[in-house]
């Protein structure tokens, strides 16, 4: 087996200062990775691979699972029952299997079409109302507003609580580093405020079942034998939280990606029938998630390196999708780049459930703040980012004008 030294390569992930910096820059960081040592292991004996080449099959190897051989989910041990190891993104086959098609009807292509007309209402709104003042937060007046009101309806949670759980999502969503760490003490308490709204939420919802995600779940969790109790409390947290914490972070650097590439905007209003093309490149360009965890379940040989069995291996996404080997000039920022296979929603069996959703959330925001501004300026270079584990900003203030 050849092991390397283990080393950090300037990305301790468990350092807040290096998680600081490289949430503000994490591309240059990540290609030193990439051509230092790809196939890297750190000083925990957690692994990352961040070459393309190597990032894609892992991910579709059904080799590697999220689950050690005892069954167990990595860092478990620091998380409440109802935690991110019951969500199904946590899950491998057949919980994995029968969990996600409970719920995957509700993500189809067909589906999310027939929910455009919604969403671009949503967007159009904001927009408009943002023109009137002649300044708009793109995160908190479109690319929060868009996700979380679409995802709270389809799911039947009351859009007006969106005020109430929008940080306990974000803070939430650090629970997914309990393997490396136990989680701070507020994201904890985040966690279980989402717990108590969402049981408050599901007593209700029995005694009122509706045609919504909410209602399905809670229908299979009273057949008995498809959802445990703490399943149905994980699946509604986990997809309130995938459902647009990640998609603020798509539509924010998305649009910070066009502001700063002027022409690519200037192309964009030309030509709009770019917008899904510009939306997969602000994926590959600037993604809101770094990176993606699986587990060995058998000695796996990755270029030079054997990963060992139950060895927990980090795909770095965001590495991968700079890499030049797939991408020609991979750090210019191309809205019409042709080929794109990026890797912004993972891939394998654990492909994001919600990619057709958040493909056409980021392409209505956008389009619609981009039609109908003839001018969005930043109005403040200095970028705040959110609490949130993803890059994902807190605001981004901007001028518009007709």
């Amino acid at each position: 087996m050849n092991t390397p030294q283990p080393d950090w390569h300037g990305i301790n992930f468990i350092d807040p200062e290096t998680q600081l910096r490289f949430r503000q820059n994490p591309h240059a960081m990540l290609r030193h990775l990439r051509e230092a040592d790809p196939v890297n292991l750190t000083p925990l004996g957690i692994w990352r691979v961040s070459r393309y080449a190597d990032v894609l099959p892992l991910l579709r190897d059904s080799r590697f699972g999220v689950r050690r051989a005892d069954g167990v989910a990595p860092g478990a041990e620091n998380l409440p029952e109802f935690g991110p190891q019951q969500f199904m993104l946590q899950q491998d086959p057949p919980n994995h299997t029968r969990i996600r098609k409970l719920v995957s009807k509700a993500f189809t292509p067909r589906a999310i079409g027939n929910l455009r007309e919604r969403a671009q209402e949503i967007a159009s709104a904001q927009v408009e109302a943002a023109l009137e003042r002649g300044q708009m937060d793109v995160i908190g007046d479109l690319a929060l507003v868009v996700p979380a009101t679409m995802i709270c309806e389809m799911m039947g949670v009351p859009v007006e609580d969106r005020g109430r759980f929008t940080e306990w999502t974000a803070r939430s969503t650090h629970l997914l580093t309990a393997f490396a760490r136990a989680p701070e003490p507020e994201n904890l308490e985040a966690a279980a405020k989402l717990g108590e709204y969402f049981n408050d939420l599901i007593a209700l919802r029995r005694k009122d079942l509706r045609d919504d995600i909410l209602s399905n779940l809670i229908r299979a969790e009273e057949a008995g034998d498809r959802l445990s109790e703490p399943e149905l409390l994980s699946q509604c947290v986990g997809l309130l939280i995938a459902g647009f914490e990640t998609t603020i972070g798509l539509i924010g650097n998305g649009v910070l990606a066009l502001l700063r590439h002027p022409d690519q905007l200037a192309r964009l209003r030309a030509e709009p029938d770019l917008i899904a093309s510009a939306v997969e490149e602000c994926l590959r360009f600037d993604g809101p998630i770094a990176l993606t965890v699986r587990v060995a379940h058998e000695d796996v040989a990755i270029g030079d390196r054997t990963i060992p069995k139950d060895a927990m291996v980090m795909a770095m996404l965001m590495a991968a999708n700079r890499d030049p080997d797939p991408f020609p000039e991979p750090d210019r920022f191309d809205i019409a780049r042709s080929p794109n296979p990026h890797l912004a929603f993972g891939g394998g069996a654990h492909l994001c459930l919600g990619a057709h959703l958040a493909r056409m959330e980021g392409q209505v925001a956008i389009d619609a703040l981009v039609r109908s501004a003839a001018s969005i300026e930043l109005a403040n270079e200095e970028l705040e980012w959110g609490p949130s584990l993803f890059r994902v900003l807190a605001r981004l203030p901007v001028e518009v004008r007709r």
